[in-house]
């Protein structure tokens, strides 16, 4: 591995936190996730050198002061908060916060301790609050001294805030996800596919309100997720004579021997004379005009409970230390900033554009410009359909990843939608050469985005060895442009059919790679389809023992076996240790690692986790650290080991991944589109550019298409692996969050940017339908 250019970067022991005072509180409705802020937060924080208090119970409890609302935290106090649902140091309305009185209550409370920095966990509404807060902070503190407190202006003259968003709804402009977000997925996700059971036995129509009383996120997401029927969302009003149109979509589904409908609604969702459409308007509708059996299920503050999701811890563990960087890097001139997520990119921007941007929807929305507020809030609908028809066949490579088959689904439904002809090739290149391949219609692949593993079958053979036979397979079924999922075999397969290209011409044509797999070890993409998944399973089955002293887990895969779950893991599950190839082991590291576990068991936390990667080193085995560490541990602590297996890849895909794979299908497919269109010429397709044959990842901060040939110089054939891993940054954020001297590179984190604007095309159908 290269060694890091040091003088182009920036490491975090640059900024002291000595003398200075961080509080950290949580405000307006509570989110899974915020727990694991507030932790990343304190943790963070501490490790620097600063002062960390927890304000309990929001901006009341800053009103109110005191020693039990205003608390100093220790390392040791946010131990337990990670798996945790909801806030542990509460939140509450404070209607006093919100008079000048009020406001002057909290600056002396703050004063008092000499807390001048202060990191917001909330909406829109809080974190205006702590800008406002921010704004007539000098002028408190004059009033504070002629009042005859005593205190020192200069001292405490400036106010830092750092905002990081809280809400289940997603609803805050300038982030791309906002903590809590993911799980009430996962909790509408466990609702509606528990649901589809009991509907399909008795050939029922369901309608499932969720939460979103002006944003519709919740519901067209979970809709895409599960592949509901109808979705009804305040930003998109139908039209008039949306009934007639639901129920004969209804109707038209229930012909094609599909015994159940799922029709989701968002609280707030309205139709375009802005009267509400409500769960019971729409169980009415169906049962009077369709005479269907209906039921209706509100999911209400079910979707705001239960652990955070994979995502939400690790989103509000980065978010968390991001945010202590940020009060660090302040001055008295910086303004007020929120932590914000763009792509796969932690990212500073002013608080109040993010606010003023999330207010002008809110406007829109109550005078009915729901085109201007879909446009703020970046909703789009896919564009209109071509009119030329091509043949383009989907296939599955390499192992099976969870979120495939809604990849496949949302491939084969645009693909059509676009006037395409779809063909499925059944058990990857394999199938290919032994001609399984076969047009897939839009009723083949219902129900597909809630499946694990691969419908359509995949193998791990490369094509190299059958090209011929791939070629006349190709010829025959007079095959336009190909998309293949998978994960490193698939990047291996199009770069054989690249180079085929000087020797068949058959191979001329678009073709386009969609990353999935649970290693995420594909070069060209931050994530895969199907690694979320595997990190959800892990997780929770690592909880469930997770009351022993110590438990030492073996992960499945490879010489990589995505680092990267291996690197997040800590965040979402407390791990002591993770074991890697890349890094060099010695006896010396695990004798500092039960020294280090001897010392915690001995106070109040009595547990750990310790995580090794399959095949991190060759001698250092997990029997022998198992050994290692129960012969080490004797008298403090008991040793246990377990082996996850395949297992990780099993199991229903997460929303993320459903989502993931749904939308960057759909991106695919409309690339392909673009790519026939350009290349199809006197008749025939042909295409030999390197621009033709891509993979479709997440670099950074947006889905980019990369030439694969370009992705050679990127890759570690070898071992399987990135030559960079962006996750690996990651390892020393785990090691002071665990309580290790390290270093940790902050060249990415302390600029400022500002909210763009995106411009959307304008929709073509407002109507509900999926």
């Amino acid at each position: 591995m290269a060694l890091p250019d040091t003088q182009s970067k920036r490491f975090f022991e640059s900024l002291s936190g000595a003398g200075k005072a961080i509080a950290v509180l949580t405000s307006g409705g509570d989110a899974q996730g915020m727990n694991a802020a507030v932790r990343a937060v304190v943790r963070m924080g501490i490790y620097v050198g600063a002062k960390v208090y927890f304000i309990r119970e929001g901006y009341q409890g800053m009103v109110d002061g005191g020693e039990d609302n205003i608390e100093e935290a220790s390392w040791e106090s946010v131990s337990s908060m990670l798996q945790m649902g909801g806030t542990v140091i509460g939140s509450a309305r404070c209607k006093e916060f919100r008079t000048h009185e009020g406001r002057l209550k909290a600056a002396h409370n703050l004063v008092q301790r000499g807390i001048t920095n202060l990191c917001v966990i909330g909406g829109d509404g809080s974190l205006t609050g702590a800008n406002l807060f921010r704004e007539e902070w000098s002028g408190l503190l004059e009033e504070l001294v002629q009042q005859g407190g005593g205190l020192f202006l200069t001292k405490y003259s400036a106010l830092h805030i750092v905002g990081m968003v809280g809400s289940i709804d997603n609803d805050f402009c300038g982030t791309d996800m906002t903590i809590g977000t993911d799980s009430a997925l996962h909790r509408i996700i466990e609702v509606v596919d528990a649901i589809m059971t009991t509907a399909q036995s008795h050939q029922r129509t369901f309608v499932l309100e969720v939460m979103g009383r002006h944003c519709g996120y919740l519901a067209l997401v979970s809709a895409l997720a599960c592949g509901a029927d109808w979705v009804l969302i305040p930003e998109m009003p139908p039209e008039d004579g949306w009934e007639e149109k639901m129920c004969q979509k209804l109707s038209a589904n229930r012909a094609g021997m599909k015994r159940l409908n799922i029709i989701i609604v968002a609280e707030g969702a309205v139709d375009c004379n802005n009267t509400p459409i409500t769960s019971d308007n729409v169980k009415d509708l169906v049962v009077r005009c369709l005479g269907f059996d209906t039921r209706v299920t509100i999911l209400g503050h079910v979707q705001r409970g239960g652990t955070p999701s994979a995502f939400d811890r690790i989103l509000a563990s980065r978010m968390g230390v991001e945010a202590v960087l940020a009060l660090l890097e302040t001055t008295a001139n910086t303004p007020a900033c929120v932590v914000s997520l763009c792509g796969n990119q932690a990212v500073r921007l002013p608080l109040m554009e993010c606010v003023q941007m999330t207010q002008e929807v809110q406007k829109a929305m109550d005078e009915k410009k729901f085109e201007e507020a879909v446009k703020l809030r970046g909703l789009s609908q896919l564009q209109g359909p071509i009119t030329t028809d091509f043949n383009v066949a989907v296939l599955n490579v390499g192992a099976p990843a969870a979120g495939m088959n809604a990849a496949v689904r949302s491939a084969v439904r645009v693909g059509i939608s676009e006037g395409h002809k779809m063909f499925a090739v059944n058990d990857g290149f394999e199938g290919f050469y032994k001609g399984q391949i076969k047009e897939i219609k839009w009723a083949d692949v219902g129900g597909w985005t809630g499946q694990g593993g691969s419908l359509l079958g995949t193998k791990r053979t490369l094509p190299a060895k059958h090209v011929e036979k791939i070629a006349e397979q190709m010829r025959a079924n007079n095959i336009n442009a190909l998309l293949v999922i998978g994960g490193f075999e698939a990047l291996e397969c199009l770069l054989q059919l690249y180079e085929a290209r000087s020797v068949y011409e058959e191979f001329c044509i678009p073709m386009c790679m969609l990353p999935a797999t649970i290693s995420n070890n594909v070069p060209g993409t931050d994530l895969s389809i199907g690694a979320d998944t595997a990190l959800n399973a892990i997780v929770e089955w690592s909880l469930s023992f997770f009351q022993s002293c110590m438990y030492f887990l073996l992960n499945q895969y490879g010489p990589c076996n995505c680092f990267a779950k291996a690197q997040l893991r800590h965040l979402l599950v407390n791990s002591r240790n993770t074991d890697l190839s890349p890094f060099h082991f010695s006896c010396s590291l695990f004798q500092s690692n039960v020294e280090h576990l001897t010392e915690k068991m001995k106070g109040a936390i009595q547990r750990g986790l310790v995580l090794r990667n399959e095949n991190s080193n060759e001698n250092y085995t997990t029997d022998f650290i198992y050994q290692l560490y129960s012969e080490e541990g004797k008298g403090v602590f008991d040793c246990r080991k377990n082996v996850l297996g395949h297992m990780q890849q099993g199991g229903a895909p997460s929303p993320f991944d459903r989502n993931f794979g749904t939308k960057i299908s759909a991106k695919a497919m409309q690339w392909l589109s673009k790519k026939l269109k350009e290349t199809f010429r006197q008749g025939r397709v042909f295409a030999n550019t390197e621009d033709s044959c891509c993979l479709l990842g997440m670099r950074r901060r947006a889905l980019v298409f990369q030439p694969v040939v370009q992705l050679k110089d990127e890759t570690d054939f070898v071992h399987r692996i990135p030559k960079e891993q962006w996750w690996l940054k990651l390892r020393p954020l785990m090691k002071i969050l665990a309580k290790y001297k390290t270093s940790y590179d902050v060249s990415d984190s302390g600029q400022l940017e500002h909210v763009v604007r995106n411009v959307r095309p304008k929709e073509s159908d407002p109507s509900g339908a999926m």
